[in-house]
């Protein structure tokens, strides 16, 4: 069994109102968000094309919180600079589109962030196995990434105690479990359960009425 960890929540703002984002970062991080979670995507790596390191800039004066910047893009190591310029504090990168992983993400912990890999639900957990003295944070899909609303995809959870397990027989307890797609207050018990840290919420905190009830109701 996972030891007891303590859950964060990181609000995407991709779910946020595009109209009001400076404010709605405010208001989500002082409704208890513990990280502010940033999709960057490129239309390339998938379909949709959403922000860019601009808009990082332009919000980060709205929260003190760690800005989580999600890399969903074919050539991350062209934009680590930009983003952590920008004010990224986590930058997380794909697995898949990166040929020499290690290298990258030394390169991020080399410009003061920290460094994450994001491993989609077909990605096999082994590549970590190569990388832990490198990674920060490990970033598991539970939906195919590219577009919100998604339901869960159940065989993330085993893919989460393995890789909880490799983390912890590694040495590795202070790197952080991401879970992303498909998070809300049914799916969020066995997330935790099954070892994950952070939990990644887009409508289910930015589509609710109170965003403090929903950002306290995940993390119970």
């Amino acid at each position: 069994m996972p030891k007891s960890r303590a859950t964060r929540i990181a609000p995407s703002i991709l779910a946020a109102d595009f109209a009001n984002l400076g404010h709605a970062v405010r208001d989500v991080s002082a409704a208890g968000a513990d990280l502010i979670h940033v999709d960057v995507m490129d239309g390339h790596f998938v379909p949709p094309i959403t922000i860019g390191p601009a808009v990082v800039k332009a919000v980060r004066p709205f929260s003190t919180q760690p800005f989580d910047v999600h890399l969903m893009v074919t050539r991350p190591d062209d934009h680590l600079d930009a983003f952590v310029e920008a004010g990224a504090d986590i930058v997380t990168v794909h697995a898949e589109v990166c040929p020499h992983l290690e290298r990258t993400l030394r390169r991020i912990r080399s410009l003061g962030a920290q460094a994450g890999v994001s491993l989609n639900p077909h990605t096999p957990e082994d590549v970590l196995r190569y990388v832990l003295d490198a990674v920060d944070l490990v970033l598991i899909m539970s939906v195919n990434p590219g577009f919100g609303g998604q339901k869960f995809i159940p065989s993330a959870l085993p893919k989460i105690r393995a890789i909880r397990e490799l983390l912890d027989k590694a040495g590795r307890e202070d790197v952080a479990v991401e879970v992303d797609g498909g998070v809300n207050l049914q799916t969020a018990p066995e997330i935790i359960a099954a070892g994950a840290d952070i939990l990644v919420a887009g409508t289910a905190v930015f589509g609710q009425a109170d965003w403090r009830a929903a950002v306290s109701g995940l993390r119970a």
